[in-house]
């Protein structure tokens, strides 16, 4: 099964984001900059719209935000080796964005009484999502390979998002399932990322 957001589709964002990459570069704004303004921008849309009821604009907002992974990343290959502080810095603000999406969204539900225990797949997903990214950065730090699986950081807020519109267009239970299914999909990625590690261990001893 392949990827909800496929390497095809990434790539067709990342050309599409090249000239807003060379005006931002050229203006003296530097990926970092970028990064920081995503997380920020992801952060308020989450809290102040999504929280509160108001989940078209919170999920539109936040998507739109989010898309600043594919911009700060094309800066940082387009202005050339500059250190290794820009990948631990983006991979710590994705996190704050995230726990900030899935706080807001268990905030909406708690104030709507918890429709199909959405509340606890919040929980669930918000969890095993830190798995997933912890999995494969410790893989990486340990020479071995986990870059695989269904739901990667892109598809977690695809997912939230789709439920987010559904809910907000009266489908109560668009949220809900969305969550019950990313916590499905999430738990499957750590044992993806997991099995995969342990393929990729050319140290191990043979069986």
């Amino acid at each position: 099964m392949a990827k909800i957001f496929s390497v095809p589709a990434r790539l067709v964002l990342a050309h599409a984001a090249d000239p807003i990459a060379r005006f931002l570069l050229r203006s003296g704004v530097s990926p970092n900059a970028v990064t920081v303004a995503g997380t920020v921008g992801a952060v308020v849309g989450a809290l102040a719209l999504g929280a509160r009821g108001h989940l078209v604009a919170g999920a539109l907002v936040v998507t739109f935000f989010a898309l600043t992974d594919v911009l700060d990343g094309t800066m940082a290959r387009m202005r050339g080796p500059a250190g290794t502080f820009g990948a631990l810095l983006d991979s710590s603000m994705d996190r704050l964005a995230d726990a900030a999406v899935f706080g807001a969204v268990f905030w909406y539900l708690f104030g709507e009484h918890n429709p199909y225990n959405g509340m606890v797949a919040a929980v669930i997903s918000l969890a095993l999502g830190q798995v997933v990214s912890y999995v494969k950065a410790r893989a990486q730090s340990l020479g071995l390979d986990a870059d695989v699986g269904l739901a990667e950081r892109a598809e977690r807020l695809i997912l939230v998002g789709v439920g987010g519109l559904l809910s907000g267009f009266g489908l109560d239970w668009g949220l809900p399932a969305a969550l019950w299914l990313l916590a499905v999909l999430s738990a499957v990625t750590v044992f993806q990322r997991l099995i995969h590690a342990a393929r990729s261990d050319t140290k191990a001893p043979a069986a």
